[in-house]
């Protein structure tokens, strides 16, 4: 059976790519869980985000975005003092804002799915990728995504952080066409 070879490198990131990667999202708490973790990554490897995970889910109480939002300054603390987590300030207090930010989206659009898929005219775009050499960091999609994020006030979502996200939760697939997951993939129609 062929994966795509970045999985390839963990029992962690195989099962990832085996089961989540690339898959239709309409799951709040799933957009919040993946922004939020994908923010941390930043500078870091995937690798290293899926293994805390565990840890986010919950210190980040089960990734309820209104919750997090609620965060005060003694929960703060708490996450920066978390060895299970990324500690570094300016990404939890990204995470925080970001939860406020997401519950103004849901508020607008009736959900954070209504949001994001309207970009992609609510069916996934299929990257037909022949290589891992043919998959880019970002593309226009990302960026515009992203510059709408930012004018919202949504922090440590760039561009290439964005198209992770978008790959991740299905706007995108990116397995490439060899790739036994890639037909399977194509084949899931969101109901939007």
């Amino acid at each position: 059976m062929e994966r795509c070879g970045w999985s390839l490198k963990s029992e962690l990131l195989k099962a990832y790519h085996d089961r989540e990667w690339g898959v239709p999202v309409f799951d709040e708490h799933k957009h919040f869980e993946f922004l939020t973790l994908e923010a941390a990554q930043a500078g870091l490897s995937w690798a290293t985000i899926l293994g805390k995970r565990e840890n986010y889910r919950r210190a980040y109480d089960g990734f309820d975005p209104r919750r997090v939002a609620g965060y005060d300054a003694a929960k703060k603390a708490a996450l920066l003092a978390d060895a299970g987590l990324v500690r570094n300030r300016l990404k939890i207090e990204a995470s925080i804002v970001n939860a406020g930010k997401f519950l103004e989206i849901q508020q607008e659009f009736g959900s954070f799915s209504a949001y994001i898929w309207r970009f992609t005219a609510g069916r996934p775009v299929d990257g037909q990728r022949q290589r891992l050499e043919d998959l880019p960091a970002a593309t226009a999609l990302s960026e515009t995504v992203s510059r709408d994020l930012k004018q919202r006030g949504f922090r440590f979502l760039g561009s290439v952080v964005m198209y992770a996200h978008l790959q991740a939760v299905g706007l995108v697939n990116d397995h490439l066409v060899t790739c036994f997951r890639y037909a399977e993939i194509k084949a899931l129609s969101p109901a939007l």
